[in-house]
């Protein structure tokens, strides 16, 4: 045993350790950025013991419930309210553990350059789930496109819309296919993570998005048996890193905008 002891020694001041020593954590993430983020600390990790499994997820669904099953231990896809909402519906308790990015959320069409183009009756695809539902429908206010009953209702649904001047028709739909109807309908409200995959850039192809100010910070996800994990939370170190923030500024300039 002193032979490996030494050895580990020497390997952590050479800032290196041995794979079958490392300890492993398993992150459920959407492609972009999520995925791009984590694979970006990955080398920072592995010099700290932990080896970072990263699987890849396209939905909003699976990641939550795989955490909560014990099959991944965390996820790094949504924002607070979006976990709130998926905690109440499905009686999980799952935990935010950090904020790390914000993803402003916006508009976009391929049948006009502004909003005031949009026509009467015009159709505005949103995407389904409660909290993105209500964000899009936010945004909308924001552009003074509608107005809602309760104008800061995060989960509203166009049945809380009080006027709506352009009679604008509105179609709920899974947010992943947004990108892929954006030339059936006149306007999509789009997550910036799904744009950007659809090779969509959010400052420059957007008619309308949030400011840097928005509330809904992406937050890495975990359980409460292992969100204060010694694994976890040199994740967290690595994710609040300035290597991490100076990654997303340069590389997604402005799409992403850090939240630490």
């Amino acid at each position: 045993m002193k032979w490996k002891n030494a050895l580990l020694i020497l390997s952590a001041s050479l800032g290196l350790v041995p794979a079958a020593w490392a300890e492993k954590l398993s992150v459920a993430a959407t492609p972009v950025p999520h995925a791009e983020i984590l694979e970006y600390v990955k080398p920072m990790l592995a010099k700290e013991g932990v080896e970072l499994e990263v699987r890849v997820f396209t939905d909003y669904v699976q990641p939550n419930i795989q955490v909560a099953q014990k099959r991944m231990d965390a996820n790094f896809f949504q924002h607070k309210p979006y976990l709130d909402e998926f905690n109440k519906d499905r009686g999980t308790d799952l935990v935010a553990v950090a904020g790390v990015h914000i993803e402003p959320f916006g508009a976009y069409s391929r049948r006009i350059k502004k909003l005031d183009e949009l026509k009467e009756g015009a159709v505005v695809a949103i995407p389904n789930d409660p909290t993105n539902g209500g964000r899009a429908l936010l945004l909308l206010q924001r552009a003074g496109l509608i107005r809602l009953k309760d104008p800061g209702k995060i989960t509203a649904t166009p049945r809380d819309i009080a006027d709506n001047p352009k009679r604008l028709g509105f179609k709920e739909l899974e947010a992943a296919t947004l990108p892929r109807i954006l030339d059936q309908v006149d306007l999509a409200l789009i997550n910036t993570n799904y744009a950007l995959e659809a090779g969509l850039n959010p400052t420059k192809d957007a008619l309308v998005i949030e400011g840097a100010d928005s509330p809904y910070v992406n937050v890495l996800v975990a359980r409460p048996d292992n969100k204060d994990g010694e694994a976890m939370q040199k994740l967290v170190r690595a994710l609040h890193s300035e290597a991490v923030k100076r990654f997303i500024l340069e590389k997604y300039q402005g799409a992403v905008v850090p939240a630490f």
